[in-house]
């Protein structure tokens, strides 16, 4: 049915035409939209995940070279242990203590001084003999054993000043 350009338009839809969308319409459609999963979220949750991962990766780098640190460190503590032991063989005795761990005990300045040793160190004391008692607990007197090697160092290397043959008399 035709319509007159003085007729108000019909609200009814031509045949074949889409029906506008009302209120109702527009109102679904603007909630389906604000309800439905969008994209970018999802996207900036994976990158978030990659940042994460690349996070716990750099981490895992930094444990892994401080551990190559510890066990370097270790491995020369215990080099150095050995060859003081060397040093003094009358008094470097190896002992094993009621927990299992190995000592090594060297008299030094009139104390003994004890040291806790890893087992996968224990090859470089193989010129050490083993005592059948314990040396005493290692970690009682930290700062005391610690406060004794500084003064003992010190008086060596005082001994070693006092008794050192001056330049030109030689």
């Amino acid at each position: 049915m035709p319509t007159s350009p003085t007729s108000p338009p019909s609200d009814e839809p031509a045949a074949g035409e889409p029906r506008p969308p009302g209120r109702l319409r527009r109102a679904a459609t603007a909630l389906w939209r604000g309800l439905r999963p969008a994209g970018p979220p999802r996207r900036t949750c994976e990158r978030e995940l990659d940042q994460c991962r690349q996070e716990r990766d750099r981490w895992q780098r930094y444990a892994d070279s401080y551990e190559r640190d510890l066990t370097r460190v270790r491995l020369e503590r215990a080099q150095l242990l050995a060859w003081l032991a060397a040093l003094h063989p009358a008094s470097a005795v190896l002992t094993r203590g009621a927990d299992g761990i190995h000592q090594l005990g060297i008299e030094a300045g009139g104390r003994q001084l004890s040291w806790p040793l890893h087992p996968a160190d224990l090859p470089q004391f193989a010129h050490i003999p083993y005592a059948p008692h314990t040396v005493g607990p290692y970690g009682r007197a930290i700062g005391d054993q610690a406060a004794h090697l500084r003064r003992h160092t010190r008086l060596l290397a005082m001994e070693g000043m006092l008794f050192a043959t001056a330049p030109d008399d030689r």
